[in-house]
């Protein structure tokens, strides 16, 4: 029996009990990693909660996760800041008021010593110390999945829910596992002769999990205690990236404003001398938090970052990036629930060019928004001028020039039943030529003519004319 006291008392841990001292008799029955903000229902009593607090934003989220642990009746919350600083008060509070112990753990011991130690503790010598052993030194994922692979008898693979392979080497159906991951109703599930596992989600999402994939049907606690070391990785990982993207913030500051020491921040991230694109992600509902995690796991070696209800990135430029998002948007579809996610995507530039990028990548994600689909995605490079034009021209400002312009034929064709602005739309898209439009429409060449007649008559222009043929066509592009 492992007591929390015992973990006090281990030197080379070196915890600091913050609150609950009349607990400390405490059975532990496991250590759990997580960065959920709510982590309740993969817990089941007695575990010693593991957080890096990457959920923490404020006094309710500590509300919100402490009372989930105490619920769940688990043995004691050990946490540490990404950073040299206290821990929360609103945290400590929280556990005062929900009789959770609290430790405080070093910021330079990580959690996988922690886990180590308490798990040689509860299992002695076991398959979970010798792949606790790989992640203590620091081995890295592949090297803790390929000694899985072998503790399991079974090949092993890691995938994020963009299908990208995380670890483990090329995988045939992926895309086909992942969506079965999202649609599964529970897990772990086996399908297709394997074995889908949840490693920790992020922000309480199965959209941005990752997936650790298991040849076969293992022994379901074997499988999750994998996973369960996977997570541990992939936290460190997560605490790295958020370390990279403290640089985000100023430096997508610097590409909207033009400011002026933007070199020397693109410098700072290692973009100097690299051709960038800029992305430009929402969600239709809002959800600032999953626009950032999507475009994180869709490219993982971007810099991200939120402004406002918007979240922007700075990624190296490639030819194939426009259809890579696009790709691993449609693979995420099926988690996404009722939110749209929208994308626009600069063309490739040099850094000088960063702040037009910026703008270009704004207007491809409102055109996006005006697009069908659960995700839509919009490059400039693939978008006519007018089209970006438009894209940057307020609603309510394109409504109204609509009207100004066509309103008479609106009105004709609401009160006759007709579409004159249809037939209109297919004379200029055809160039103005008579017999391509009259083939189009499948009518006669004279009864084109009519028509196109009466929409002149109608809005008194000359469509012979190329600035009235101009502003037409805008017109209708902007409805």
């Amino acid at each position: 029996m492992l007591l929390l006291r015992t973990l006090l008392q281990m030197p080379e841990l070196r915890l600091s009990l913050h609150t609950g001292e009349d607990q400390l008799d405490r059975t532990v029955t496991r250590v759990y990693g997580t960065e959920l903000p709510d982590p309740s229902r993969y817990l089941s009593g007695g575990e010693l909660v593991l957080s890096g607090l990457l959920w923490h934003h404020g006094p309710q989220d500590s509300e919100t996760f402490v009372r989930s642990l105490a619920l769940a009746k688990v043995a004691g919350l050990a946490a540490s800041e990404t950073e040299n600083r206290a821990l929360p008060e609103d945290l400590v509070d929280a556990c005062v008021r929900h009789h959770v112990p609290l430790l405080e753990v070093p910021v330079d011991l990580s959690f996988a010593t922690i886990t180590e130690r308490v798990s040689m503790e509860l299992v002695g010598l076991s398959r979970h110390r010798r792949l606790l052993n790989v992640v203590a030194e620091g081995s890295g994922l592949p090297a803790l999945l390929l000694a899985g692979a072998h503790e399991l008898s079974a090949p092993c693979w890691v995938l994020s829910t963009t299908g990208r392979v995380v670890a483990g080497g090329e995988l045939q159906g992926r895309i086909t596992l992942v969506k079965e991951f999202l649609q599964a109703d529970r897990l772990p599930k086996t399908v297709r002769g394997v074995t889908l596992v949840p490693v920790s989600e992020r922000g309480g999402s199965r959209l941005t999990s990752w997936i650790l994939v298991v040849g076969g049907e293992p022994q379901q606690e074997a499988a999750t205690e994998l996973a369960s070391l996977v997570a541990l990785e992939r936290l460190r990982q997560a605490q790295g990236r958020q370390i990279e993207n403290r640089t985000a913030a100023p430096l997508v500051t610097a590409v909207l404003s033009g400011s002026a020491d933007l070199e020397s921040r693109l410098a700072a991230a290692g973009l100097e001398n690299a051709r960038l694109r800029v992305i430009s992600a929402v969600t239709s509902d809002q959800r600032t938090e999953l626009a950032a995690a999507v475009l994180e796991e869709t490219l993982p070696q971007a810099l991200v970052t939120p402004v406002g209800d918007m979240v922007y990135a700075v990624a190296k430029a490639d030819d194939s990036l426009p259809d890579d998002v696009r790709e691993a948007m449609r693979v995420m579809e099926p988690g996404l629930g009722s939110s749209r996610v929208l994308v626009g995507i600069s063309s490739p530039v040099e850094w000088r060019g960063l702040r037009g990028a910026a703008e270009e990548a704004t207007h491809a994600r409102r055109l996006s928004e005006r697009r069908g689909g659960r995700t839509c995605v919009v490059a400039g490079e693939e978008i006519a001028l007018h089209q970006l034009l438009l894209a940057g021209v307020p609603e309510e400002l394109r409504g109204s020039l609509r009207r100004r312009l066509l309103g008479p034929v609106l009105d004709y064709d609401a009160e006759h039943g007709s579409d004159l602005a249809g037939t209109l739309k297919v004379f200029l898209d055809c160039s103005g030529s008579w017999t391509v439009a009259a083939a189009k429409l499948h009518v006669h060449v004279n009864t084109l003519r009519y028509r196109v007649g009466r929409v002149e008559e109608l809005l008194g222009v000359d469509l012979a004319e190329f600035e009235a043929r101009v502003d037409l066509f805008l017109a209708l592009q902007a409805g």
